[in-house]
């Protein structure tokens, strides 16, 4: 069969573990004998990060930028032990931190809803979209280890002359100090997206931190939030008969665990990461969730939002087939490939994606699973390994598409 041609390259990040291995074989099983794949290739793998002094994933960041659609295999970011295992010269930062920070924007993650898989949170009837802001917080913080008699100062400098300087603990003992930023117009463009990708999706938006207590650096978020609606989106929303909800971040989380879900939570970076993971875990599986970076240009970044899989790898390497779930990593491709299909004027491209979904969805459904859907699915499923899943979702595919 003819295969379907790319207008424009993509950038293509790959990275480690069995996420690196699953990549491979998504490849191989469902992109390569269908679609003329052309990539710009950047091996984020941990190793190659440890050989350029991660160098590679500052590269990655501006290919993004430069050809506006890149997909991201999950990669490793070392701790003290990943350190001594590897042999790594430094502990590198985590490569999505560096990503979101040169591309900013905000993620976007949407469980992927299955009919035969059932939530968790037995109240939860459609999917919940968490939009974190990708810019700032601890996530680009400094901090520094403290001895007794220490005094720790936030000190605020204006070209070059001190503006304003506020006393933060005095030491009795050892301790840590740590200190955070953000700027206006990251705040303002995340807000902006939010409220427009609410807007697309037709769902109602919240946007929850904690201003009763960070009463500065959250209440800049929330009065940021309030004026864009009220002199951009107010009207728009109203006429769509959605709404904007500003709630703290405690008791949002109340308010979602008791909906049924269908709505937009936007959540600042650390608040997001946390949330993101709780979502996806209460929908079923944090394999079944749906990635996506945008930043203020347009420029998008498709990525699992789940890590490598560590345990499932070492099996891996002791010759076993383990039964990882690939579908966060099937539709980071195929949302990828989607999208520069539509910047391309690619439709054939577009559908290929559509349809490759549809056939994993339907592979699903048939009852042929990894283990980590077992416990939400309806029915008695089939648990098989990867990459029988793999080639279990390729024939329903062909079956789909008539190809």
């Amino acid at each position: 069969m003819d295969k379907i041609p790319m207008h424009a390259p993509v950038v293509e990040m790959d990275g480690d573990e069995m996420t690196r291995v699953l990549w491979q074989m998504i490849k191989e099983e469902l992109i390569a004998p269908f679609v003329e794949l052309q990539t710009v290739y950047f091996d984020l793998g941990l190793k190659n990060r440890d050989a350029t002094e991660d160098a590679v994933t500052v590269e990655a960041a501006y290919a993004v930028k430069k050809y506006h659609v890149g997909i991201k295999c999950a990669t490793i970011t070392p701790n003290a032990d990943r350190v001594r295992e590897y042999g790594l010269r430094r502990m590198y930062k985590s490569p999505n931190g560096t990503l979101r920070a040169i591309l900013d924007g905000t993620v976007f993650r949407t469980p992927i809803p299955a009919p035969c898989l059932m939530p968790y949170i037995r109240t939860w009837k459609k999917p919940i979209t968490i939009a974190r802001h990708a810019y700032g917080d601890i996530y680009r913080a400094v901090e520094c280890s403290a001895e007794a008699g220490d005094t720790a100062e936030l000190v605020v400098s204006r070209q070059g002359a001190e503006f304003l300087r506020t006393p933060i603990y005095r030491f009795e003992g050892a301790g840590v100090v740590q200190g955070a930023y953000n700027k206006d117009a990251s705040i303002e463009a995340f807000a902006d997206s939010c409220f427009r990708f609410a807007l697309e999706e037709k769902q109602d938006l919240w946007f929850s931190c904690k201003d009763t207590i960070s009463k500065t650096y959250d209440g800049r978020f929330r009065d940021i939030f309030a004026r864009l609606y009220e002199e951009k989106y107010k009207a728009l929303f109203e006429a769509e008969g959605l709404s904007y909800l500003y709630t703290l971040i405690d008791d949002a989380v109340a308010r979602a665990v008791r909906s049924e879900g269908g709505f937009l939570w936007a959540c600042k970076n650390y608040d997001g990461d946390v949330m993101s993971d709780m979502i996806a875990s209460g929908f079923g599986s944090i394999a079944m969730m749906r990635s996506v970076l945008v930043s203020p240009s347009g420029d998008r970044e498709y990525e699992a939002a789940h890590g490598t899989i560590t345990r499932h790898y070492r099996r891996y390497l002791r010759g076993e087939q383990p039964s990882s779930n690939p579908v966060a990593t099937i539709f980071a491709w195929t949302g990828g490939l989607c999208w520069s299909g539509k910047l391309n004027g690619n439709p054939q491209l577009v559908r290929w994606s559509c349809d490759m979904e549809k056939a994993v969805l339907q592979t699903i459904a048939s009852g042929c699973i990894t283990k980590d859907l077992l416990p939400v699915y309806n029915g008695t499923p089939e648990v098989v390994s990867s990459a029988e899943f793999l080639r279990r979702v390729r024939e329903s595919y062909l079956s789909l598409s008539g190809a």
